[in-house]
């Protein structure tokens, strides 16, 4: 079909509804949509074509919302995930949940009957508008195809207000199939249907942090996922570097100061928010990753700056709120302690060396473990082994729950923009989605992704879709037969005797999985032989699983710290 047609007198240029989708995703900058068929959808394919946008397809609905959401994340443009009715959209909702929870800005279209035949029982027929209400910023229906272009937009506008996240649109089928005149259809043009929202904060505010910082003689900053996403890299470590300001890295926030940077810290946060005199909390909910703020000292003043004014002072009392994206805000605040005779940083000197012997300490008591020669293989020899693989070009993506816990205390990325993990939902199954997305954005970069052998199951078979599109990557699989994070917990509730009551997976060889899709696979046992098999991994050039059996009785202190357990 083509794009546009001409009615029969020849007087009138027609366009279709799908027609419509493609044009309002092209001008929002989207060049690419997951989805996996159905034929509620297939007209947006047919615009996707003439359009230029590339069509992705997968094979299950989750890795396609978990591909967008993944998308957005790489590129600071919003992903599309497009489904079909009923069970298509169901699918979805995980990756889309995900998405929420993440704050990032994506966009489910998903099919539905034909409007005609609406409370009839058409095929496929939910209401999926009621369902996606609260795992959304904005759902609705498209009511008319001279609308669909325009509610594009509107959904496209709502991912961006305040913090970002997923919005959904259903179209029904007969609304996008019909062809109406294209002078009657509103098509709203790139950079035209919605504002900027980059606020700088309150100044006033700013600037009584700005005295904060300057008088604090122990302060420290967490650089949150919201780092990351207002691309607030640079502002970031002008600041820190500026006011000899410790840093630590949460999230998508992680790498946006290198590994030996001075001012980096990763091991030393629970000593930092106990002492610190001043702690400032960048893009970061008090959530259960932050004990839901009581981890932070009673005594110490807290700052917290945030896109979400709901977010700001959420679950623990603060001293000061500034609402803002975190480059403006951290731009602003930069301005406004520049040009002080004394902004407190050589007085901080003796504060940052006591960080730095705490974060050593705690790293030379773990080194022998990352070197561990033992049999089965300790988990932290293989995060080691992964940390040292990695180059400046690696996104690193880890998807599971114990072994990928082990990670965050071990593997540092080397630039912004190069760490990838579920977010707060802790959703199992977004490796593969996440490198098939991260690959098709950045070809030119490696992505290395850790799984545990029972998130890999959940999405696995998407495997084969890396391969159909030529998307390389090196994954690895910490393969401990066992969703072993529930598997502690339900010793430290029950006893060891039902330890294993529906937690245990078969020894699965998934070396052999990937060689049956057409990828490369190895099986390790031998600590030795991790590096070297990476190493093949990335020369093969092809999708990849490098299967290495760890420790199953081997659990990371984050697992056993779970406040779910206490």
């Amino acid at each position: 079909m083509a794009q546009t047609t001409t009615d029969q007198a020849g007087e009138t240029e027609l366009i279709s509804g799908g027609h419509l989708v493609a044009k309002a995703l092209k001008a929002e900058g989207v060049d690419t949509i997951f989805t996996l068929c159905g034929g509620h959808i297939i007209d947006i394919y047919d615009g996707c074509v003439d359009e230029g946008i590339e069509v992705i397809d997968v094979r299950h609905e989750q890795v396609a919302a978990h591909a967008a959401d993944g998308y957005a994340r790489i590129t600071g443009r919003p992903g599309c995930a497009v489904v079909t009715a009923g069970p298509g959209t169901t699918d979805a909702v995980t990756g889309v949940a995900n998405a929420f929870r993440a704050e990032s800005p994506m966009l489910l279209i998903g099919g539905q009957g034909a409007l005609s035949q609406h409370k009839m029982g058409s095929l496929q027929d939910l209401p999926h508008v009621d369902m996606m209400n609260p795992i959304t910023k904005f759902a609705a229906t498209v009511p008319h195809t001279e609308r669909v272009a325009d509610m594009v937009s509107m959904a496209f506008r709502e991912c961006f207000h305040g913090a970002p996240g997923p919005s959904f649109l259903e179209i029904p089928r007969d609304i996008l199939d019909r062809s109406v005149p294209l002078e009657k259809a509103r098509i709203p043009g790139a950079g035209g249907y919605r504002a900027t929202t980059r606020s700088a904060g309150d100044p006033d505010a700013v600037e009584k942090l700005a005295d904060l910082l300057v008088g604090a003689e122990k302060p420290c900053i967490l650089l949150g996922s919201q780092t990351w996403t207002c691309r607030a890299t640079d502002s970031a470590v002008k600041l820190v570097r500026e006011l000899n300001l410790p840093a630590f890295c949460n999230g998508a926030g992680r790498g946006t100061l290198p590994p030996g940077d001075p001012l980096h810290f990763q091991l030393a946060r629970r000593y930092a928010f106990d002492n610190a005199d001043l702690i400032i909390i960048l893009g970061t909910p008090f959530d259960f990753r932050m004990g839901y703020g009581r981890r932070l000292s009673p005594d110490a003043t807290v700052v917290q700056i945030d896109l979400d004014y709901r977010t700001v002072g959420r679950n623990r009392d603060i001293d000061l709120g500034i609402v803002g994206d975190a480059d403006a805000v951290l731009t602003a605040l930069a301005q406004a302690t520049s040009g002080r005779l004394d902004n407190g940083a050589s007085g901080r000197k003796g504060w940052v060396q006591e960080l730095r012997e705490v974060e050593t300490a705690a790293y030379e008591k773990r080194l022998p473990r990352q070197h561990s020669t033992a049999s089965p293989i300790d988990p932290y020899r293989l995060v080691h082994e992964i940390n040292e693989f990695l180059t400046e070009d690696s996104i690193y993506i880890g998807d599971g729950g114990d072994i990928v816990t082990f990670s965050g205390q071990v593997i540092q990325p080397k630039a912004p923009g190069h760490w990838m993990d579920p977010g707060p939902l802790g959703t199992l199954g977004v490796g593969v989605p996440f490198a098939m997305a991260a690959k098709h954005a950045r070809p030119d970069q490696e992505v290395v992704c850790l799984f545990g052998d029972g998130a890999f199951s959940l999405t696995g078979w998407d495997f084969e879709t890396m391969v159909r599109f030529g998307l390389p990557f090196v994954g690895i699989v910490g393969n401990n037969s066992s969703m072993n994070q529930i598997r502690y917990g339900q010793i430290a509730k029950y006893g060891e005797d039902r330890g294993r009551v529906g937690n245990t997976l078969g020894d699965v060889e998934y070396s052999k999985f990937a060689q049956m899709l057409g990828g490369y696979g190895e099986e390790v046992r031998d600590p030795d032989e991790i590096g070297p098999a990476l190493r093949r991994a990335r020369e093969s050039g092809l999708p990849s699983l490098i299967n290495v059996w760890v420790d199953p009785d081997v659990y990371a202190p984050g697992t056993m710290n779970q406040t779910m357990y206490k």
